[in-house]
């Protein structure tokens, strides 16, 4: 007996100590976060709202250090320290937490502020406490786990927000099942996809999970969202890097973040953007110009004539867009963009009147462009070889969409000569607006051209946003109302270059999903009245679906070909019945313009509330957009004042009685989507 109960004491250590049960050596609190590091600083996240805890997992080695044979985790607890700061955060707390084996010294600094109750950032130092050099690998930090609660039947255990730059383009929001893995490296993932904003989210129903860096520029970091089992999944941010310290040198981690917070991953965006923006980033407010509808001429494809689109203007104007876009095929070639002569054959002069054209029927004219391609044989490549990207084996990196090479970002000739394409485009030519394309403009690799005198290779990818900055500067100060729109071709935008842009695009939407998830996630980086363009309504389910851009708040567009049969084969025509529904949507559209309004995406969760849905606040009403294939039951109206507001569905102009806020309850009905809009009475 005394055997066995010696046995059952010793699987209940066992169990505490794999728990991580027990009191931590040292803490740092936020409102609404805890991390408690244990003895080896090994830590676990508690969240803390309303008055309740919740430990999201279990202890675990969290910031960590690979050398070259092996991955050093455990740093014994040595001293701590808590100081009061003051900065461009605002105020709050510093928290220095130092650890020590035989041969590297760890310093976890962490900072939690007032004004971001639900965020701890941190920056971590590793010194060589040895007398021989070692060599630094690579570095992890935020390596949580998250665990499973309570659940309904049949829903999945975690939803995520995931941003890593794929040519398959999946899904940016998605749920978790066991045996999932995503990488979400922030370089190239393909030859020509890569980039995006650095934020992973992993959220059950009740409490989320992000972490994420901080820094002003792209960083090469890789951002792991996995669920190894049924019952956990993890984060952390990765760096791989190859750093020799000599005895006594520091080296210094990226500033990055670990924050908690409830609903889905709307609430983490928005507050990593005012962090952003408090360390320096600017958003300009966008135009009036960047809210209005657009019809695009890629309807008509490359190989479209001057003729089809000046007899499609009419149309465009009689249904109320604003925004006639010149699409692919007005160019010799990427990189020199010089005009098709069969096209234009008395060049400038053909261009200038067509968009004068434009300009007469009450309409702003955009031009589509891929800046950072040239192809090969073309006099840019000819005349300046110096200008394009070469890798370390002194190889040209391809952009496979367009069979074209990369131009480095970075290197000031390049952006000179890019400075000067938009004063021709917007002075020469006269147009209002750029659409820039590609997917290879999320990101570029490092460069290895001599003739650059880079600092570093990561240069080319770090300045990425500084070659935008360059484009949407000229064009403002050509036309403070352009329009520059940045379609990166389904990869997942990368949040630095976000401000040189002011009309974000659903850029090739495979499903009218991911025209709704990627007008919530705009929403969150660039602000509520970010004008986030649906892209061409023909590349939604059904091919008609305006209901998912306008729920959302965001702005029309569509690529329609007119006259009927102009072009032949087109499976896009504006036939007689299709315009009465165009007609319908572009009035709807103008008569709400919800783009204006206040995105409120806190107050459903994009993954667990079914039926989906949004809502906007707009002029002192509340609209709702619900989404389903199918659905009958009751419905929450959230986000309403303590009084009674009258229900219509605005796009069928039914009444459907009264109810009394913060929270209305409906019993609706509706196949694809119900917009609501509730009026106080």
């Amino acid at each position: 007996m005394k055997q066995f109960l010696l046995f059952i004491l010793a699987l209940l250590l066992l169990q505490l100590g794999c728990t991580g049960a027990g009191k931590p050596v040292s803490q740092v609190n936020g409102k609404n976060i805890r991390i408690e590091f244990d003895k080896m600083l090994h830590s676990r996240i508690v969240a803390k709202f309303a008055g309740k805890e919740i430990r999201l997992g279990n202890y675990s080695p969290s910031e960590f250090v690979s050398l070259d044979s092996l991955t050093i985790t455990d740093f014994p607890f040595v001293e701590e320290k808590t100081t009061g700061l003051n900065d461009n955060l605002g105020s709050g707390k510093a928290f220095s937490i130092i650890g020590e084996n035989q041969n590297i010294r760890k310093e976890v600094s962490v900072r939690v502020y007032d004004a971001f109750p639900d965020m701890a950032l941190f920056s971590v130092t590793y010194t060589n406490t040895s007398k021989k050099p070692v060599v630094l690998k690579g570095w992890t930090n935020h390596s949580y786990q998250i665990e499973t609660g309570a659940k309904k039947e049949k829903e999945p255990p975690f939803w995520s927000y995931q941003s890593g730059s794929y040519e398959s383009r999946p899904d940016w929001v998605l749920p978790l099942k066991p045996g999932f893995s995503q990488q979400n490296y922030m370089g190239m993932n393909a030859s020509d996809y890569g980039g995006g904003t650095p934020v992973s989210d992993v959220w059950r129903r009740d409490v989320g999970l992000a972490v994420g860096h901080v820094e002003p520029v792209p960083r090469l970091v890789s951002l792991p969202v996995k669920m190894p089992d049924a019952r956990t999944a993890t984060v952390a941010v990765e760096c791989k890097i190859n750093r020799t310290l000599k005895p006594d040198e520091s080296f210094r981690t990226y500033r990055t973040f670990v924050a908690v917070h409830r609903g889905d991953y709307f609430h983490t965006l928005a507050e990593y953007r005012k962090v952003m923006m408090k360390s320096g980033i600017h958003f300009d407010k966008p135009p009036q110009t960047s809210y209005e509808p657009i019809w695009c001429a890629w309807g008509f494809e490359r190989n479209f004539t001057v003729d089809q689109i000046y007899r499609a203007l009419p149309e465009v104007k009689k249904l109320g867009f604003k925004w006639a876009v010149l699409d692919d095929g007005w160019q010799t070639a990427e990189g020199d963009w010089y005009l098709v002569k069969n096209k234009f054959p008395r060049g400038d002069r053909d261009m200038r009147k067509l968009v004068d054209k434009i300009h007469s029927m009450g309409l702003k004219a955009k031009l589509w462009w891929a800046p950072l391609a040239v192809d090969p044989g073309t006099d840019l490549i000819k005349n300046h070889p110096e200008y394009v990207l070469l890798n370390r084996d002194g190889s040209k990196q391809d952009i496979s969409w367009w069979d074209a090479y990369y131009l480095c970002p970075a290197y000031p000739p390049v952006q000179e000569y890019t400075r000067r394409l938009v004063g021709k485009f917007m002075k020469t030519w006269g147009f209002d607006g750029l659409k820039i394309d590609g997917q290879h403009l999320n990101a570029a690799p490092p460069c290895y051209n001599p003739a650059h005198h880079h600092a570093r290779p990561e240069e080319a990818f770090e300045k990425v946003p500084e070659f935008f900055r360059v484009i949407y500067q000229t064009a403002m100060e050509i036309n403070p109302e352009a329009v520059v729109e940045i379609c990166p071709c389904g990869t997942a935008y990368a949040f630095h270059t976000m401000p040189y842009m002011n009309q974000p695009v659903a850029s090739d939407p495979e499903s009218s999903w991911q025209i709704r998830l990627k007008g919530k996630t705009f929403k969150a980086l660039m602000g509520p009245q970010a004008p986030y363009y649906g892209d061409h309504v023909e590349l939604s389910d059904g091919k008609d679906d305006f209901a998912s851009t306008v729920g959302i708040g965001g702005v029309i567009g569509t690529k329609f070909t007119w006259p009927v049969g102009s072009k032949s084969g087109s499976k896009i025509d504006l036939t007689p019945e299709k315009e009465k529904t165009w007609q319908k949507w572009v009035n709807i559209y103008r008569e709400n313009m919800l783009p204006l309004g206040e995105y409120s995406g806190e107050l459903y969760d994009l993954g667990f509330d079914r039926p989906e849905a949004h809502a906007i606040r707009k002029d002192g009403k509340m609209y709702y957009a619900f989404y389903a294939d199918k659905f009958s039951g009751t419905v929450e109206l959230r986000g309403l004042d303590n009084k009674s507001y009258r229900i219509t569905d605005y796009e069928n102009n039914r009444d459907l009685g009264t109810v009394n806020g913060p929270v209305g309850t409906l019993t609706i009905t509706f196949h694809h989507h119900l917009l609501l809009e509730a009026i106080p009475e």
